[in-house]
């Protein structure tokens, strides 16, 4: 019994050492760029950069479901399903927009122009520029679901309204792990803000 102990002891610290360095891999990776204008009670007001991302729309299947169509086939793109085999680096967050006409899209690495992309094997994935734009933001932990994403842009819409800060209708999911990172899960629900008007 003593020895069985030991061995399930010895797994149980072998898996939380390699669930560190996962984690710990996962932020050295090269992220969607933006800096805080400013904080709202739990959500944050940021200026995000313009940057290219590869793209594939989505039927409106739940969020599970989308996760899985959309990761597998940009995943399959950057993993090497391009007419060159190329391999191309990851980067976070996976940004899901929201809506009726939903999309999944991987940003691609700065060094990288749209010219030098390779051409996908799949025709529906396509390449679109995303302007700079200023988004609210609020961030959750553990995994998403419908019900998590519902109610984190729940949340935030409510916070918005409370401080008279008008938004559009232009939602996103960023997830910032890969699934087998199962104790330091971090998602976050954005929007883009409408201009300020200068009059």
């Amino acid at each position: 019994m003593k020895t069985l102990y030991i061995v399930i002891g010895s797994i149980v610290v072998f898996f939380i050492i390699a669930q560190f360095f996962i984690h710990r891999s996962s932020t050295k990776i090269e992220f969607y760029p933006y800096t805080v204008a400013t904080v709202v009670g739990e959500i944050e007001i940021r200026d995000y950069q313009a940057r290219l991302f590869t793209n594939v729309p989505l039927s409106n299947q739940g969020y599970k479901q989308n996760a899985s169509n959309g990761f597998s086939k940009l995943g399959g793109y950057i993993f090497g399903a391009n007419e060159r085999n190329q391999k191309i680096a990851m980067t976070s967050p996976v940004s899901m927009s929201l809506g009726d006409t939903p999309s999944m899209g991987f940003m691609v690495p700065k060094a990288i122009s749209k010219e030098a992309l390779p051409k996908p094997n799949q025709a529906d994935i396509t390449f679109k520029q995303e302007p700079q734009k200023t988004m609210a933001v609020i961030t959750f932990s553990g995994w998403a679901s419908d019900a998590t994403i519902k109610e984190n842009k729940d949340t935030l819409i409510a916070v918005l309204k409370a401080n008279d800060i008008e938004h559009t209708n232009q939602f996103y999911c960023f997830g910032y792990n890969p699934p087998y990172d199962l104790f330091f899960r971090k998602n976050e629900i954005a929007v883009v803000l409408e201009p300020i008007s200068q009059n």
